[in-house]
């Protein structure tokens, strides 16, 4: 992606305007930029998504974003994130995205809105919310009267919202983007764009600067722009591309990659800095307004990230860091400093020193205890019982949007020797463990293992355990349903008389369980570590203060873990390559124990230790487990 174009100049630089005039942000065609308050110009942008980053953070990641040299933020709003039931708004807290925008305001950050209604970002289902899954047949980025309604009603609550914060009205948001990359889809349908476009004109006015964003190619180019909304790209500097649908206007990349994403299984993906600072320079000195993707990434807390599914289904990993230069935990790095170097060539950089690096703390270990083995503490996972049902019934069925839901029949009959079970037609979405009479037998994965043998007595209890691992939020297979969608097959028969049980886990955890002793089922005797889905808990003592951690699981192999309450997102070291999890200082107490609470899915190690490091390894091929002790031993005997 990192070639250099050699691009030869047609006054693409922008021309004085004699207009000069109250707050306005325009397009000057004639003079190929942006036209600001009647003068010209050039935004030098980074991405960051306030999803990503816990709110009491956000001032600091923006004032680090401002020291570097930027004029701009660029933010998605995903839908998903607001309205995670239908007809219920959320934007209070960390979905607070006005209280994001009036931070960015006073910090003198201009924003470049991206509302979707997809956003893809890597994203679960691409911002899109799982309910509109629920219509059988529904289309989802296209002129579906069922898509469009719901569309109207989210738009019609957000729209109004960002009205009174465009730039012309006294707020800070020059442009908003219409859709995302909508030409890497495979609908390509105008009506759908047109609709979107009459919508935003209807609710933002019709002045506001509205765009495209799709990849460097003549299709994604032609079927994602639409006449009254500026056409950019993403990748590189291939401006010749652009220049074909925009003969006049500002050079724009919307999403100039400063790094790149994992998933599961992946290597730890790093883009080197001075390529990066190459291209970035290369760009602004044609006079180009670029957004940096990202400038700090963040993390998928919880159940939030999405997954890509090109030859197989993969899901991306909790970090969202990018190798971006501002990191997961919002510390400045070497990647920072040099496209800070390159910005102060082409416009003055504030005076002061740069926000520093947030205080870290290596807390050390805690052991675990198990509480039990997660199908015997239904009674508090799911107090309002199961649905029985003769068919397995999806997750967008029984409203179980995300995390994971408990499947539960009786063997038809004796199995004294190994069975198949089968996933007919990659049937399992994503991952299902699976236990006869509470004990584990093994996993079926989505696309790499749909068969596994048990054995049992006619009546034994057969407990299939389904995790959600994200929906896809590219492509074509963005309806990507949950839970078991066909029936599983043991030998010759087809398994029925299912009991459902939508696991409330999050709600759980969230009012205290297991610490608060407020589990209502029978207690599981406490022993060694088990295999199979089973919880844990512990405490970590406090010690006065609230630092930036991280927490690694080492031999531990998959699951969820939760600090106070709040979800961190998934761990799966034996894959990685991400091996420990961000936990903001602001979590923790300084003076309370603080409550660990994992759900290991699969089997956790005879020690059953975790630790608190003081800096991330996002990699497997990075300072190993004993390194980090070396180095943190003082902390960990303080």
């Amino acid at each position: 992606s990192f070639v250099k174009l050699d691009f030869l100049s047609q006054n693409y630089h922008c021309g004085i305007s004699q207009v000069f005039g109250a707050r306005s942000f325009s397009i000057d065609y004639k003079n190929n930029c942006f036209e600001k308050d009647g003068k010209p110009f050039q935004y030098i942008s980074g991405s960051m998504h306030y999803s990503r980053v816990p709110h009491y953070y956000w001032k600091d990641r923006l004032q680090k974003m401002y020291m570097a040299g930027l004029n701009a933020i660029q933010t998605y709003v995903p839908w998903n994130f607001h309205e995670e039931q239908q007809g219920v708004y959320n934007f209070s807290g960390h979905r607070d995205l006005e209280h994001f925008l009036d931070l960015a305001n006073q910090t003198g950050l201009l924003v470049i809105l991206r509302p979707g209604p997809y956003i893809c970002a890597e994203w679960e289902m691409g911002g899109l919310p799982a309910w509109l899954l629920q219509k059988p047949n529904i289309v989802l980025r296209s002129a579906d009267t069922d898509y469009l309604g719901a569309v109207n009603s989210w738009m019609a609550v957000l729209l109004p919202k960002m009205k009174r914060w465009l730039y012309t009205n006294g707020g800070n948001i020059i442009s908003v983007q219409v859709e995302n990359e909508y030409g890497s889809y495979y609908a390509c349908d105008y009506n759908y764009m047109r609709h979107l476009r009459t919508l935003f004109q209807l609710f933002l006015g019709e002045n506001t600067v509205l765009f495209t964003t799709d990849g460097n190619t003549d299709k994604e180019m032609t079927c994602g722009s639409l006449e009254g909304m500026y056409a950019t790209i993403d990748f590189g500097t291939a401006f010749s591309r652009q220049r074909r649908f925009e003969p006049r206007g500002p050079l724009v990349n919307s999403e100039f990659y400063t790094g790149w994403l994992d998933h599961w299984g992946d290597q730890h993906a790093e883009v080197d800095t001075q390529k990066v600072s190459t291209m970035l320079g290369e760009m602004l000195s044609m006079g180009a307004s670029v957004n940096m993707y990202m400038f700090e990434g963040g993390t998928n807390f919880g159940y939030w990230n999405g997954a890509d599914h090109d030859n197989r289904f993969r899901s991306v990993v909790t970090s969202y860091d990018y190798n971006a230069p501002l990191s997961e935990a919002g510390d400045p790095t070497e990647k920072l400093l040099t496209i800070q170097d390159t910005i102060r060539k082409f416009r003055e950089i504030p005076e002061g020193p740069m926000p520093p690096a947030s205080s870290k703390m290596a807390y050390g270990f805690v052991t675990l205890t198990m509480v039990g083995e997660l199908n015997r503490l239904l009674d508090t996972l799911c107090p309002q019982g199961p649905v029985k049902s003769q068919y397995p019934l999806s997750f967008e069925e029984m409203k179980q949007f995300y995390g994971f839901m408990l499947y539960r029949t009786k063997l038809p009959r004796d199995l004294p020797e190994n069975t198949a079970l089968i996933s007919p037609l990659n049937g399992v979405r994503d991952r299902a463990y699976v236990s006869v009479n509470g004990v584990f037998q093994g996993i079926l994965e989505r696309d790499v293992t749909l068969v596994m043998n048990i054995t049992g007595k006619q009546g034994d209890q057969i407990d299939v355990l389904v995790e959600n691992m994200g929906r896809v939020n590219f492509g074509s297979k963005i309806n990507d349903r949950k839970g078991l969608l066909t029936h599983l097959i043991l030998g010759m028969d087809v398994l029925k008389d299912w009991l459902i049980f939508p696991l409330n886990i999050d709600e759980a955890i969230a009012s205290g369980w297991p610490q608060s002793g407020m589990r209502r089922s029978t207690p599981t005797p406490i022993r060694g570590p088990s295999t199979g889905p089973v919880f844990y808990q512990g405490t970590l003592a406090p010690n006065g203060l609230a630092w930036d951690t991280f927490l690694r699981l080492t031999d531990w192999t998959k699951g969820q873990v939760w600090i106070n309450g709040v979800n961190l997102g998934r761990y799966w070291p034996k894959r990685g390559p991400q091996q420990t999890l961000y936990v903001p200082g602001p979590l923790l107490s300084p003076t309370q124990p603080n409550n660990i609470t994992v759900l290991e899915l699969e089997g956790a190690p005879p020690h059953t230790r975790v630790v608190f490091l003081d800096r991330p390894q996002l990699s497997m091929l990075c300072i190993s487990q004993e390194a980090f002790i070396k180095v943190n031993i003082v902390y960990y005997y303080y």
